[in-house]
């Protein structure tokens, strides 16, 4: 995931990487459970990250908060490291106002670390927009989620190689991606991958099979929930364009994966998704951010 804001624009050159060109951002975010509202109490960052003000559109309960890299883009020798606590019984749900954009390298590889701890009894949805990697674009992207024993994680990701309105494949380049979620230090979910824009599983019916967007969306599950009925429902929604697409038990963890061409049609495949896991998870109705319609 990276991510740009269409509120504040920086200027930058795409593949432009020199010394005095390239960003090293820090964004750190805490957050609280007080009375009945999560509050963000704490919030530091180095360089061009940013939030937005905390908002409120469902009640104190839930603080949303957007994530801003005022900068156009991601480029070459940029780095930019991302941490969040989510405190005992808080509830707190991050997005970004638009689509992310890693620009082609002229050698220098860019990175991204996105650090979420979520204490007892918490919750954390990370719902970021699409990533879109430009061609020659030379990337690092690693989430790590810890929960505790009982926390709540709905998140997902989704990765679109080169512009395929403007015609753009990914044809060179590199992009490293290491995800892991972990329950009480315990795996759930790991997952790397290293695509080079000259292999040939891009093509391969064993690896993307001539698509250009894939999408992951995680949920952990706990003792309780009711797993049939989830896979039932979810399993009953499919992505409008007619991708490739499955739903997937796991022990803890439910995965829904997107195969396609359309990042629009997955965002809105995960959105239903997320429609129905949200009020059987975690209780409470699917509002969609309004920063989304922006």
């Amino acid at each position: 995931m990276g991510f740009s804001s269409p509120l504040i624009r920086g200027a930058r050159g795409v593949g432009v990487n020199s010394p005095s060109t390239t960003w090293h951002a820090n964004l750190s975010l805490t957050f609280t459970r007080r009375d009945n509202a999560t509050i963000l109490t704490d919030r530091h960052h180095r360089g061009p990250l940013r939030v937005q003000k905390p908002l409120y559109p469902e009640g104190e309960s839930v603080c949303q908060t957007i994530l801003l890299h005022p900068p156009s883009g991601i480029a070459g020798g940029d780095q930019l490291q991302i941490s969040a606590s989510i405190g005992p019984q808080a509830h707190a749900q991050l997005t970004t106002p638009g689509a992310g954009k890693w620009y082609r390298s002229g050698g220098a590889e860019a990175s991204q670390s996105i650090d979420f701890k979520v204490g007892v009894g918490a919750i954390l949805e990370w719902l970021p927009q699409e990533t879109i990697v430009f061609d020659g674009a030379r990337a690092r992207m690693q989430t790590l989620v810890e929960l505790a024993a009982d926390s709540r994680y709905l998140g997902w990701e989704i990765l679109c190689l080169g512009r395929r309105a403007a015609g753009e494949r990914f044809t060179y380049g590199n992009i490293g991606l290491h995800t892991r979620i972990e329950r009480a230090g315990q795996p759930l979910w790991l997952e790397r991958g290293q695509i080079a824009g000259d292999d040939a599983m891009l093509h391969s019916p064993a690896g993307w099979a001539g698509t250009t967007v894939c999408g992951t969306f995680l949920a952990t599950l706990l003792p309780g929930d009711d797993l049939a009925a989830l896979k039932t429902a979810c399993r009953a929604i499919s992505p409008t364009d007619g991708a490739e697409h499955g739903i997937t038990a796991l022990p803890g963890l439910l995965v829904a994966r997107y195969l396609g061409q359309h990042s629009e049609a997955a965002r809105h495949w995960f959105t239903a998704l997320w429609q129905v896991l949200r009020p059987a998870l975690l209780g409470r109705p699917a509002v969609p951010p309004r920063i989304w319609n922006t």
